[in-house]
């Protein structure tokens, strides 16, 4: 199709690539190869095709679908039975807008394998899981991928090629498209469809009463509560064209729009995103689109898609990149934490494990979003914030002593289980010489840290310190806050005064090296619970440092038995130090049951939502392996022979249970879910804006 578009004195020609093609059920490579042969100049694709577009065939996107409410859909699940619900899909008869589309089989087929209902076994293909887990489909494009996954369609049947529209991604296919997803269901042919949210915007009130939603809760909705209820909101249409071509192709749909947009010029002779006097839908534009926002030369694909949608493509194969890559990329925050990743890659048989550094677990957070890394081992704040950014949880560590195998029939594999999860304990710990130390008298002390934003050394001793007086004003900023109560200490990967007493560290190659000095890793000897210790005691020369300490209880007699070895500092038994209890008493170290600041959730280790099976089974045959040599000098949840503690994992760890189907509320609790989001509502992290980019309204 040639469309051409005079106005003031300049005149644009641009081939543009139609929504049908000579041959069945490849229009979208029809374009792809047309447009790179210079025999079409331009076209608007899913977000889906964009990606194989701009990472296959060297195109570039050069604007984007707007809708009233952004560029994003919804990807909705719609039924008629009344008695399905989103539990309840395998053996259902589905149909889909279209193969590798964003809200017909992106978003859904993530969200069925994060929420474990989809099992995709490592020797399958995602076509043949998909096939395996609905009775019936009719997704057109996904000829030749699967027979049942076209079974459904009925689009005309012919050996001549040029005649054949069975399931191609054409209207000639009638269940094509989200309308033709609908059709489908109306018709009788499935029991649940899959599309984006524009089709229910076109549909009659009297019409949408006869169908409902299916949410991720289990529960059902109105059609018009999509906003609510949904698999979730990916990017929309995008226009691609070459390279070489990119600058005309702006000014032709600049100028069209201008011309023949919703607010045009000469729209009341033809409109450019309605398809109604063409008796047809979405031709060649989507029809709900507002406007085209054009792109500038230096907008990436994250940009233009978002990076949880480029992650969730890669881990569908959409690059190579699937459940074939068993390549494992474990994020480490130090050079202690990757001499161990290092040995636990060396001494286990399974998947291959590559160890990737970040310099903190918010980088770890910001590297597993940006598919630069796999998995981390997260506390409880950092898993808040990983929530925040889209990632969920594979497994949780295990402090009790009873980790149980158990069978899980359908995989036929070995998980561990446990009946509750033992918790572990935030403690304020005093030298017992500091006699005139008590909880409400620490206003203007030398403070020692774990870390900014740990559960034990930053959140839960907030209520017991900056905001103990009632009948005092505080500031909202924790991070402001702290700074302000304590005269100074180490809070590694804070600012000013709580950096004071931090010492830096040595790295691998050399001497103290100054930079590492207050850093939000093992690098800072003042780091962690070790390292909030070895603050509180002084150095071997005695030197003073922190006049009380904010850590867990889980190994703190360990890592006092431990300062004696790692030379460090020599001399200190348990009796030289006490609990500060949140009532002004003083107590010893093994009361930490009745004196603490608050429990904390345990460690979860989080990942994208596609590949949880994938980090889980990696786990699993690393516990199986290592628990066969129980001989072997490695230990995963040691840490004592890399000469610190909790790396990787926390040191008192069992075994790591399965949580694939929880969420991360959940895990942690509702009343530490809701005292760090309360925290975080004016206190300032660099990674939750990151997480929050939203890739729908940015343009």
């Amino acid at each position: 199709m040639e469309k051409r578009e005079y106005g003031r004195g300049a005149a644009l020609i641009v081939n543009i690539c139609p929504a049908c093609s000579p041959s069945p059920h490849i229009r979208t490579s029809f374009c792809f190869f047309g447009l790179q042969a210079n025999k079409a100049d331009a076209v608007s694709l899913d977000a889906g095709e964009v990606y194989s577009a701009i990472k296959q065939f060297d195109l570039i996107a050069v604007a984007k679908e707007m809708h009233k409410d952004g560029s994003c859909v919804f990807a909705v699940a719609i039924v008629r039975n009344q008695s399905l619900d989103i539990h309840s899909l395998q053996h259902t008869r589905s149909c889909h807008s279209g193969a590798r589309w964003t809200a017909g089989w992106n978003l859904p087929m993530g969200f069925l394998l994060s929420r474990n209902m989809l099992r995709w076994h490592e020797n399958q293909t995602l076509n043949e899981a998909i096939s395996t887990f609905f009775s019936k489909s009719c997704i057109p494009g996904a000829n030749g991928m699967a027979h049942s996954l076209c079974s459904l369609c009925q689009g005309h049947k012919s050996y001549i090629r040029d005649q054949n529209y069975f399931c191609e991604t054409t209207d000639n296919e009638p269940f094509f498209d989200s309308e033709g997803a609908i059709r489908c269901l109306q018709g009788g042919w499935a029991d649940v469809a899959f599309l984006d949210h524009t089709a229910i915007l076109k549909m009659e009130n009297s019409e949408k009463e006869h169908y409902r939603l299916l949410c991720p809760d289990g529960s059902k909705a109105q059609l018009d509560d999509y906003r609510k209820c949904n698999l979730g909101q990916g990017p929309g249409n995008a226009v691609v064209t070459r390279h070489n071509y990119r600058r005309l192709a702006r000014k032709f749909l600049s100028v069209v729009q201008k011309q023949f947009g919703p607010k045009g010029k000469e729209s009341s002779r033809f409109h450019l995103f309605n398809s109604s006097f063409f008796d047809g839908n979405n031709l060649m534009f989507r029809d709900s689109t507002d406007r085209l926002a054009i792109l500038s030369d230096n907008t990436d694909i994250n940009q233009i898609l978002g990076l949880d949608y480029v992650s969730l493509l890669k881990g569908l194969g959409h690059e190579g990149s699937s459940m074939d890559n068993s390549v494992i990329r474990w994020c480490c925050i130090s050079s202690a934490e990757q001499k161990k990743c290092e040995d636990w890659a060396l001494n286990i048989k399974s998947d291959p494990l590559v160890c990737v550094r970040a310099s903190s677990m918010r980088g770890c957070i910001e590297m597993i979003k940006r598919d630069e890394a796999d998995a981390a081992s997260l506390d409880g704040t950092h898993t808040y914030m990983a929530g925040q950014c889209g990632l969920v949880p594979v497994a949780v560590e295990y402090y009790g002593d009873d980790c149980i195998p158990s069978i899980d029939e359908e995989w036929q594999k070995m998980h561990h289980s446990g009946e509750v999860l033992p918790p572990v304990y935030a403690v304020a710990v005093v030298k017992t010489s500091s006699r005139n130390m008590h909880i409400g008298t620490l206003a203007r002390r030398r403070s020692c840290h774990g870390q900014i934003y740990s559960p034990a050394g930053w959140l839960l001793p907030v209520n017991h310190t900056v905001r103990a007086n009632p009948n005092k004003t505080y500031e909202c900023d924790i991070n402001a806050a702290y700074r302000t109560f304590f005269w100074k200490g180490c809070m590694p990967g804070a600012k000013a005064n709580l950096c004071k007493v931090c010492v830096g560290g040595t790295e691998d190659e050399g001497p103290k090296s100054s930079h590492q000095r207050c850093a939000a890793n093992h690098n800072e000897f003042f780091y962690g619970n070790m390292g909030s210790l070895r603050c509180l005691v002084g150095d071997s020369s005695g030197k003073s440092f922190g006049d009380v300490a904010f850590m867990e209880h889980h190994n703190l007699l360990e890592n006092i038995k431990s300062l004696e070895f790692s030379g460090w500092s020599r001399g200190w038994i348990l009796s030289d130090f006490e609990l500060l209890c949140p009532d002004g008493r003083r107590a010893s170290l093994s009361e930490w049951k009745n004196c603490h600041l608050g429990p904390v959730p345990p460690n979860i280790v989080m990942t994208r939502p596609v590949i949880t099976t994938k980090i889980y089974d990696f786990l699993l045959k690393s516990q199986e392996t290592l628990e066969a040599h129980p001989e072997s000098d490695f230990q995963l949840f040691q840490s004592h022979n890399y000469g610190e503690s909790d790396l990787l994992f926390k040191d008192q760890t069992e075994c790591l249970i399965h949580t694939g189907h929880l969420s991360y509320r959940s895990l942690i609790g509702e009343d530490f879910f809701q005292l760090v989001e309360a925290a975080f509502k004016c206190t300032e992290s660099d990674i939750l804006p990151f997480c929050k980019q939203d890739v729908c309204n940015i343009f």
